[in-house]
């Protein structure tokens, strides 16, 4: 979900993504996110993300140690490092992440719908 500095919601998107661990979805959307936002060429970015864990490793508090996270890190380092400003990248309760939590559902549901079978 990408907001303007006064919270009009610019764009929102969701996707299935496969079967994956909440770290790996978190890091899907922060690229998928970086990638979006980039085509508006902001002056200023700040990245709001429920997983404390993803949010420390990428302002390099925290170590990536799990080898399938490695690969999207490092992509989000090049996607941050295309931005004049760095972005700031911040730690939010997932309580107020609501309207991102509820497109993750979406995409969730949506996959739920085509794998039913059909009777």
């Amino acid at each position: 979900m990408i907001e303007d500095d006064q919270g009009n919601r610019l764009r929102t998107f969701h996707r299935f993504i496969g079967i994956r661990t909440n770290n790996e979805a978190e890091y899907q959307a922060l690229i998928d996110g970086l990638k979006a936002a980039a085509e508006w060429n902001p002056d200023r970015l700040e990245v709001y993300l429920d997983s404390k864990l993803v949010v420390e490793q990428v302002n390099g508090s925290y170590r990536v140690k799990k080898p399938e996270l490695q690969p999207l890190y490092q992509q989000v380092k090049v996607l941050l490092g295309g931005f004049s400003d760095t972005p700031e990248i911040k730690h939010v309760e997932r309580e107020n992440n609501r309207g991102a939590d509820k497109l993750a559902n979406m995409a969730l549901d949506e996959q739920v719908k085509k794998a039913a079978p059909r009777g």
